[in-house]
């Protein structure tokens, strides 16, 4: 017997050592621009350019706006579409699916068609004094537009993955349901739900492509990036590189511990 398990475990080595030499040469690849990125930066003359600092504020306050709009709506349509059946659902999905394929250059000439001076709504908006194109509510709307599909996606994978049999349970004890919303489900997608805001924090806060063509000013720090390419060069973006990394870590970290911690909802 104990022959047996010797040779098994003999057996299980190589096939355990196998995806663990393919994950760390995965890490590797994915970590060789990073490493690179400590050896190009100039530590020495390390100094931001103008209008940097006003960029990270910018991108920060912004991406928060655009953060909470994001959870507010998108998770009510998540839970929706996880939960309910209708005909006609798969052109719901098929649309959330079309905004995630949508090139971002190419939604921000969409988002110029519709929200810009000359478009139905960004007309009508002009008329009470909001302007949707380079301003405050074109960045907000352009992240907005930009992270809503991701956030979607995940938190709706998260509710499906809710046993339905407890949210059952607890209707059956008498809660309501928007009380078994908040004590049943939301605890149990709480992992999903985490990694979507995650998700929709570093894409609302690393968007270009809508931003550039909706609201090129105030400038974030994606485009502030792409500014000092052009003017300055590539010594230029190192600093505000390193800017928009320190920025953008804390909160997905934050999330990750939090929720596994089960102190997040």
């Amino acid at each position: 017997m104990s022959e047996r398990v010797d040779l098994q475990a003999a057996d299980g080595l190589p096939r355990a050592r196998t995806p663990a030499l393919i994950g760390a040469l995965t890490l590797l690849f994915i970590a060789g621009p990073f490493i690179g990125l400590v050896y190009a930066t100039r530590w020495s003359d390390f100094h931001f350019a103008p209008g940097d600092i006003a960029a990270i504020g910018a991108s920060l306050a912004y991406s928060l706006i655009a953060l909470l709009l994001i959870i507010a709506l998108g998770t009510p349509l998540a839970w929706w579409l996880a939960r309910q059946s209708f005909r006609g659902k798969w052109v719901l999905e098929a649309l959330i699916l079309l905004a995630l394929l949508t090139p971002p250059l190419a939604m921000g000439i969409l988002l110029t068609t519709l929200f810009g001076p000359y478009g139905p709504v960004g007309s009508l908006a002009t008329l009470t004094g909001i302007e949707f194109t380079n301003s405050a509510p074109a960045f907000v709307l352009a992240q907005f537009y930009g992270a809503l599909p991701y956030y979607v996606v995940a938190a709706r994978a998260a509710f499906e993955g809710v046993p339905r049999e407890l949210e059952h349970i607890a209707l059956t004890l008498g809660k309501s349901p928007w009380r078994t919303f908040w004590l049943v489900s939301m605890p149990l997608a709480r992992l999903g739900l985490a990694a979507g805001i995650a998700l929709a924090w570093v894409r609302a806060l690393g968007e270009f492509g809508i931003v550039l063509i909706l609201a090129y000013y105030p400038q974030g720090i994606p485009v502030k990036l792409w500014v000092n390419l052009q003017d300055i060069g590539l010594t230029a973006v190192y600093p505000l590189l390193w800017a928009f990394f320190v920025v953008a870590m804390p909160l997905p970290l934050i999330l990750g511990l939090a929720s596994r911690r089960q102190g997040l909802f």
